[in-house]
């Protein structure tokens, strides 16, 4: 297997424009409108502090922009649709024909995600990959928007606490594929669909590292491929001191090893919190593959 892994390209269509994904890294900016995420850098629940903030990141570079009403963290509840409508719907509003990038929604709920879209969203980010709520599907269809697949062993609140999959990637795999399916049955084409391994969510901490080492295996599945792995808990671990993870706030470089390491392994678009420092990163890795190619 070669040292510097080729990613494929692939023109994701959206309802008003074209991505072009694996010409070079995208960088996918969070901006959480919850006041319970686990970084607390990263907490915009005051409406019009995360519309100046969604025009912080695109000044930037990001590419795309996902904004999420409903904390996914580790023991996180759930919220209603109308507590987490009530949370996104003035910033994508505040944003709309103002924001030139693309906008992400990051939800489960097929209501939440129509009133997105109406509202100006062109993706959905679905860490349930269908399986919440079976009408998501049919509401993105029906928009046009393209659809972020991610893997998740078991739910947000208790995921943590295992059982573990044996073989993690054969699980990754094997769940990936049955997302696609769903999908497929929704009636959505590959052409708006992304897979996204899910870091973190249902993985103990040496699986986390693994997925992303194994990367590449992904590749076969034939979509584009997101990774999301900014200042998650598997970094803590790996810098632990006395036993004790780094807290969220110091594992900025962390993530930065992540990243380059995600890129190395067919990665097409990275979810971060903190673009600018993780554009750099992913221009240089780009230079990098692209001189592993001549």
């Amino acid at each position: 297997m070669p040292a510097i892994f080729s990613r494929a390209r692939y023109p994701l269509r959206l309802p008003r424009r074209i991505l072009v994904l694996g010409e070079r890294t995208l960088i996918m900016g969070v901006l959480n409108i919850t006041p319970d995420s686990f970084f607390s850098g990263g907490r915009y629940p005051d409406s019009q502090e995360a519309v100046a903030r969604a025009f912080e990141l695109q000044q930037a570079g990001a590419d795309i922009l996902d904004i999420g009403g409903e904390s996914t963290r580790p023991g996180a509840d759930p919220i209603s649709d109308e507590e987490e409508l009530a949370r996104i719907l003035p910033v994508i509003e505040g944003l709309q024909g103002k924001l030139r990038i693309p906008i992400s929604v990051d939800t489960q709920k097929a209501h939440v995600a129509e009133a997105a879209l109406a509202a100006g969203a062109e993706i959905v980010n679905d860490i349930s990959s269908l399986r919440t709520d079976s009408r998501l599907g049919e509401v993105v269809r029906r928009r046009r928007a393209a659809l972020i697949l991610m893997h998740m062993r078991g739910v947000p609140k208790t995921m943590h606490k295992g059982p573990f999959a044996p073989d993690v990637m054969r699980d990754v795999t094997q769940g990936l594929r049955g997302a696609l399916v769903r999908a497929e049955n929704a009636g959505l084409p590959r052409s708006r669909l992304l897979i996204d391994p899910g870091i973190g969510f249902g993985k103990n901490h040496e699986q986390s590292c693994e997925v992303l080492a194994r990367l590449r295996e992904l590749a076969r599945l034939g979509c584009p491929i997101v990774v999301g792995t900014s200042r998650k808990t598997f970094i803590g671990w790996a810098l632990a001191a006395k036993g004790q993870p780094w807290p969220p706030e110091n594992r900025q470089w962390g993530t930065a090893a992540t990243v380059a390491a995600a890129i190395l392994g067919g990665a097409h678009v990275v979810r971060v919190h903190d673009v600018i420092e993780m554009a750099q990163i992913a221009r240089v890795t780009d230079a990098i593959v692209a001189a592993g190619k001549s």
